[in-house]
């Protein structure tokens, strides 16, 4: 059975998410629309009949001291609406996006002895009766609703059932790229969101014809997110050829003959005095604080995500540079973060946005509160920050998301070794978050919105908390030696990383879902936001998934570090990629850029 509980400011009080959503529609100049009213809707699907449904919503979902509520069966062919009569929209998180909410209410309703299967949030909003309709459909995309990640039904809930997903039948997909043009190369790459050039397609095409074989779509994804740019730095690593009114220099790596060498030799010079523990070649950076700790250090921008969907952008722009400590060494405790902003002015008029655009004072309000919330609920405080308005950033607002870490002395390095298992903890893994490295690649256009909503994961930051309590626990009690995040790309990008120097055959079918239906490229390449990859010998197993347990964190093996230097993907024991790892971090082709410098005309006084 599913029922809607429907839950709505009382009468006397102030239904302030309508009034936000009036305001916005007058400041968009959509003068038919005069009256909001809105409610907010639990979907909640199992064995409940109707008393049980009303004592669930009375004793866990509404509170009547300022709420109302009401319980109806679905599917309706009505919705029952507030005296201003007029349509009703529904807004909902896409199927497999996560639903924080719903996954809280869940467990709630299991612990309180109801047999509930599954659950699902929605907000309705009604207006009055004669509101023109291309008004309302402006509210339903620019307004109450972010297609990236929501879509609108209007009038009566059509929904029967909640299930997501449905079984998976394995079918091993081979791409046929041999005999490819570079024309079709280049389609591929766009339209397969792999954002490679058309250099690289090619790198990828010639190195699997020598192979003699044509390659998996996993391995091809592979390839993607390790040359990302999110992933390899490939601009900054790139070669360089400037030039200006007095000199040529030609670098080989812009980054290495750069920063590197410079900080290279500023550490040499401080010999004994170096402050400095482990900088570019781990998740973060550490430096030197007192006899017991250093500090961990890392920042990281996330502009791409924030464009399409403000909130769960900034979300994980902060989720991820707080991991990033967590799986650096053998893990730091995060203590604080950092951030700066850089939006388009909030004044910008509607009719100046580019198609696609989201208007900027959308962007600022999701991207403030995405970082306010993720790191107020993991309990970590913001410290400092800065905001920086310009009309530039229309197109593109700048996150730049900070975390500093103290970790203990000694604790700085990590190694694998063959025969350890792969272990996965954390969160699960759906859609949400598919092509999130890749994305970080592409160029935003008006199409990227819809196209590229996937990229955009929707964290847990409660999640991420238990996980961390776990692993500083399990660090402390030695049960693991190396460690890593699943950032962009998933375990793609984790095990890739991690079994550079060894080699790694992973067991997809291994991997805990959110739901069915996902097949075995989705489950290597998706963004698992709260989910950390381990390296913990089989003698520590027992002792380490005990820990896990207790903490309500859940730990899975799914592979095994090898000595072959190849990385190998299965499938219900069936191959489905196999990478030389030396491929895969060594064999991307470089960006080449030309840089020239002309100084401006003296301006005489």
């Amino acid at each position: 059975m599913l029922w809607e509980v429907e839950i709505r400011t009382r009468p006397e009080g102030l239904d302030r998410e309508a009034q936000g959503v009036l305001a916005q529609c007058r400041a968009l100049g959509l003068s038919s629309i005069r009256q909001v009213h809105s409610a907010r809707s639990f979907l909640v699907q199992g064995a409940v009949d109707r008393p049980a449904a009303e004592r669930l919503a009375r004793g866990l979902l509404a509170d009547e001291v300022v709420e109302t509520f009401q319980v109806r069966a679905l599917p309706l062919s009505h919705n029952v609406a507030p005296p201003a009569d007029g349509p009703v929209l529904n807004v909902l998180l896409k199927p497999g996006v996560t639903d924080n909410v719903a996954a809280t209410v869940l467990p709630a309703l299991r612990d309180a002895g109801y047999a509930v299967d599954a659950v699902r949030t929605c907000q309705k909003f009604w207006f009055n009766a004669d509101a023109d309709p291309a008004e309302l459909n402006r509210v339903a995309s620019k307004v109450i609703a972010n297609d990236a990640i929501q879509q609108v039904l209007t009038g009566p809930l059509p929904l029967a059932d909640l299930a997501l997903g449905s079984s998976y039948s394995f079918r091993r997909v081979v791409v046929p790229l041999a005999g490819m043009t570079d024309e079709a190369l280049v389609r591929l790459s766009r339209e397969g969101q792999l954002y490679l050039s058309l250099r690289e397609m090619q790198t990828i095409q010639q190195y699997f014809r020598a192979q003699g074989r044509e390659p998996t779509d996993a391995e091809l994804e592979t390839v993607a997110q390790t040359w990302s740019e999110h992933c390899s730095h490939k601009t900054l690593r790139g070669r360089v050829h400037y030039r200006d009114e007095s000199r040529e220099i030609q670098f080989e790596s812009l980054l290495k003959e750069t920063v590197f060498a410079a900080t290279a030799q500023i550490r040499e010079r401080l010999g004994q005095d170096d402050w400095c523990v482990s900088v570019f070649r781990d998740n973060a950076g550490i430096v030197r604080f007192d006899e017991t700790h250093n500090v961990c250090m890392k920042v990281e921008t996330h502009n791409h995500p924030s464009a399409l969907e403000p909130y769960g952008g900034a979300n994980t722009g902060l989720g991820g540079v707080i991991r990033d400590p967590m799986g650096t060494g053998l893990g730091a405790r995060p203590v604080c973060n950092t951030d700066v902003f850089c939006f388009a002015p909030p004044d910008v008029p509607d009719r100046n946005l580019p198609p696609g655009v989201l208007h900027p004072r959308v962007v600022i309000r999701g991207v403030v509160s995405g970082v306010r919330d993720y790191g107020n609920r993991m309990g970590i405080p913001t410290v400092n920050g800065a905001v920086f308005f310009d009309e530039r950033y229309l197109g593109n607002p700048l996150v730049y998301c900070g975390n500093v870490a103290m970790i203990p002395v000694g604790l700085e390095t990590k190694h694998v070794s063959p025969g350890d298992h792969i272990v996965a903890v954390g969160g699960r893994t759906g859609r949400d978050g598919i092509h999130g490295a890749t994305f970080s690649s592409a160029e935003l256009t008006h199409e990227s919105e819809s196209l590229s909503g996937g990229a955009v994961f929707i964290d847990t930051a409660i999640t991420e908390k238990m996980v961390l309590d776990v692993i500083l626990q399990a660090r402390d009690r030695q049960l693991f030696t190396a460690i890593t995040d699943c950032g962009a790309g998933g375990f793609s990008s984790a095990v890739g990383e991690m079994g550079e120097e060894t080699g790694a055959e992973v067991w997809l079918e291994k991997a805990p879902l959110k739901y069915a239906g996902l097949s075995y490229t989705e489950i290597w390449i998706s963004e698992a936001q709260e989910r950390m990859v381990l390296s913990v010998a089989p003698e520590n197993w027992s002792e380490f998934e005990r820990l896990c347990r207790a903490e309500g964190v859940e730990a899975t093996i799914i592979g095994q570090f090898t000595e072959t230097k190849r990385l190998v993907l299965k499938y219900q024991g069936q191959e489905v990629g196999n990478l030389a790892m030396e491929f895969l971090h060594e064999g991307r082709p470089p960006v080449v850029r030309s840089a020239e410098y002309t100084p401006p005309p003296e301006i005489p006084c």
